[in-house]
């Protein structure tokens, strides 16, 4: 939401509306944005993106450490597309697992070998994660 806000605030100069679009060129680029953002900043910032970093939540492998590429980009990249292939079905159903688990992990979880936690990964990990 919050990274919305902020290309809708950058396109006011640019075309002179929040998040106005011409046509789909300019969706595009702003997707790949969100996209490079979501694969690149928990990188770069440890696990954690803005949204992340400002609820204390982060992500991190499974057995403990943090995410490098390969893991963000299973996170990302890979799930994005299993998440079109079932035609968002996937997407519903990471929602209910979310909500359902004990351990909060959805599709793109499994994918990557990832979860979203409070602690850091050098605390020791929840009981069900050893």
């Amino acid at each position: 939401m919050i990274f919305s806000l902020v290309i809708g605030f950058i396109s006011i100069p640019l075309y002179g509306e929040f998040l106005f679009f011409t046509d789909t060129s300019d969706f595009k680029v702003i997707d790949f944005t969100g996209f490079l953002y979501s694969l690149f900043l928990p990188l770069i910032w440890n696990g954690y993106t803005i949204g992340k970093k400002a609820l204390g939540n982060r992500i991190v492998k499974k057995g403990g450490g943090e995410v490098d590429f390969k893991t963000m980009f299973l996170r990302a990249i890979v799930s994005s597309v299993v998440y079109v292939l079932t035609l968002g079905i996937g997407i519903i159903i990471s929602a209910f697992m979310i909500g359902l688990r004990d351990d909060k992990r959805s599709i793109h979880d499994f994918i990557a070998g990832t979860y979203v936690t409070k602690n850091s990964y050098r605390k020791s990990l929840p009981e069900h994660y050893n």
